[in-house]
């Protein structure tokens, strides 16, 4: 990430990071995290090696959450990641879709007048 190597980016502070990541999430880290976004930190800090569930989406991803593992909730079920260094600086609901990939066949039963013409199976 912007020529640091991983070492230096677990060493850093949360002000040093703020200021290699992009211009949204450095501004979102400035103004502070919310009561959720604190909760979930302690909990992380507390015990790393736990699994943890959450439905902040809106998480930014700094280095103290490296290496664990997270399940997301995507509106249905909690999807699991696991922290790897390119996911620094982006938020946690960006690897937790919530739509599914929409899949086109052929017209469903009774859907239309025209597919009576369709030969059912």
């Amino acid at each position: 990430m912007r020529g640091k190597g991983m070492e230096e980016i677990k060493g850093m502070g949360l002000d040093e990071f703020r200021d290699i990541i992009r211009s949204r999430e450095r501004r979102v880290l400035k103004r502070g995290l919310t009561e959720y976004q604190k909760k979930l930190l302690k909990k992380i800090k507390r015990d790393p090696k736990k699994f943890h569930r959450t439905k902040c989406r809106d998480m930014v991803i700094i280095p103290e959450m490296l290496g664990i593992k997270i399940g997301v909730y995507n509106g249905k079920e909690y999807r699991i990641l696991e922290i790897i260094p390119e996911m620094l600086g982006h938020r946690l609901g960006e690897f937790a879709l919530t739509r599914k990939h929409v899949k086109h066949s052929a017209p469903g039963f009774g859907a239309t007048k025209s597919s009576k013409f369709v030969p059912l199976k």
